[in-house]
């Protein structure tokens, strides 16, 4: 949760800078986040390659375990769809392309801001750019401070899925305490295997 606030300081932060207009026009002209984007895809590659238990996950993957993840996709994606019909603003796939960043804020941020930017223009394509970093700050929230109620009502694999691709690493201490730790492997490889779907259904649902 503290890296979550330090992420929405740094926003707002960013916000009153490019508003008082004291940055220097190269910092505002040229295309920095393009960038920014391309090193966070290198140290999301580095994070999932680096990890000691990665090939222990690999080698243990069985067939029943890919449910998790289908489950937090499919679940996520037709919520997605349905708040598309009280978003009128927004087309369904601008809200798929918000619910496709699974929590994972800062990434899916970029993409869709860069992405939409060519179809919606800057304004636009920043305000669904920041819907998405604020629905996916909350998503994370909700499943650091639910977890004990998801574990109750709906039952131990819930705060996996309500964690997204956050589930090996900022989550998974919690979803360790309330779901059990022999759960922890299946958290990893959920977030793992969700963290790197990512970038390919944003990036999918832009161009549509």
């Amino acid at each position: 949760m503290k890296g979550s606030l330090i992420v929405v300081g740094f926003f707002a932060l960013g916000c009153l800078l490019g508003w008082s207009g004291y940055l220097p026009q190269v910092v505002i002209e040229n295309d920095i986040t393009v960038y920014v984007l391309y090193l966070l895809m290198f140290q999301v590659g580095i994070s999932i390659g680096s990890d000691k238990k990665l090939k222990e996950i690999l080698s243990s993957i069985r067939p029943k375990l890919l449910l998790v993840p289908l489950a937090t996709i499919v679940g996520t994606l037709s919520f997605s769809a349905l708040i598309s019909l009280v978003l009128t603003k927004w087309s369904v796939f601008d809200c798929l392309a918000v619910g496709s960043g699974f929590a994972y804020y800062s990434l899916s941020s970029i993409l869709i801001t860069e992405l939409k930017e060519p179809t919606l223009g800057t304004q636009l394509a920043a305000e669904l750019g920041t819907i998405a970093l604020i629905a996916n700050i909350i998503r994370e929230i909700f499943a650091l401070l639910g977890a004990p109620l998801f574990v109750k009502y709906f039952g131990r694999l819930s705060p996996i899925c309500a964690g997204g691709a956050t589930t090996m690493d900022t989550t998974l201490p919690i979803i360790t305490r309330y779901s059990g730790k022999d759960l922890v492997f299946v958290s990893i490889f959920h977030g793992i295997l969700v963290d790197f779907t990512v970038p390919f259904f944003v990036s999918f649902f832009c161009s549509l």
